[in-house]
């Protein structure tokens, strides 16, 4: 009765404790959350494009209540790196969806940028339960084509964007087919103010974007702006050093001694007449 079988396979090993326990890599020691906490997902978490500083980003601005500053100059105050690093990563950001930054004219004619933060990209179109859109009737008028991207600028100085925008409303000045909606003006400035923080006058931008158009009607004149800013974008200028101060040259004085003109801030005695000198002593 007590002989054992030795034929009889062996009682498997727990595989609990390895499991719990790996012998290297993450090892977690969560704890649930049940207020003041924000839900990531993993397709922003472990992005495969975008850098560590916008993935940052994003997860800051994805915590914040709504209403709340998320500009450049608010984001530069708050974190350690530089603004054109984070106006660098807020683009990487609205490329891949996770960010819209759109300007808007309030009451009173303030014109104000409205970000709007998406914890999802593209989950409007993804919805499986999404209504299908109602079927076109034959006279009806076709849906709008989006616009090809643009440019974007290092910075996005308000009264840079304003000189844009302004450029694109004159457009129409120089060729009636250039009439522009406001909603295409938005889309365009940040192109055209891309051109002229890199040292381009305004005469110089708006003769690229309307030399040499075509004869036929302009079908699409917003999306032949935004090719060309994007395809005729120049390179950024070269460094140039601070030219050094001018040298400080004193007006002509005539000497009350000797009568010979000398240069000097106040009237006087020139230097061979005065007796105060230390050489002189």
């Amino acid at each position: 009765m007590d002989t054992q079988n030795p034929s009889a396979p062996a009682r498997p090993q727990s595989r609990t404790r390895a499991r719990n326990h790996p012998h290297s890599g993450v090892i977690h020691d969560n704890a649930r959350h049940t207020e003041r906490f924000t839900v990531i997902g993993n397709h922003l978490a472990q992005h495969p494009e975008l850098s560590g500083l916008a993935i940052g980003l994003a997860v800051h601005i994805q915590s914040l209540p709504a209403g709340a500053s998320a500009d450049i100059k608010t984001l530069a105050a708050r974190f350690p790196e530089s603004p054109a690093r984070i106006a660098a990563a807020l683009r990487e950001l609205e490329a891949h969806g996770y960010l819209r930054r759109t300007r808007e004219r309030v009451p009173g004619g303030r014109i104000v940028t409205r970000t709007v933060s998406c914890n999802r990209p593209g989950h409007r179109d993804q919805a499986a339960d999404a209504p299908k859109p109602p079927r076109r009737r034959p006279d009806a008028t076709p849906p709008r084509k989006k616009l090809p991207p643009v440019p974007q600028p290092a910075y996005r100085s308000p009264t840079l964007l304003q000189q844009a925008t302004d450029l694109l409303a004159g457009l129409r000045r120089q060729d009636p087919r250039l009439l522009l909606s406001a909603t295409d003006a938005e889309h365009l400035a940040p192109g055209v103010a891309a051109w002229l923080e890199r040292d381009l006058t305004p005469t110089a931008v708006r003769h690229a974007l309307t030399a040499d158009l075509p004869p036929e009607d302009l079908r699409r004149p917003a999306a032949l702006l935004a090719h060309r800013l994007t395809a005729q974008l120049p390179p950024p200028p070269p460094f140039r050093a601070p030219a050094p101060p001018p040298d400080v040259r004193h007006p002509l004085q005539n000497c009350d001694g000797c009568d010979h003109a000398f240069r000097s801030l106040t009237p006087g005695r020139c230097r061979h007449c005065r007796t105060d000198l230390p050489e002189r002593a």
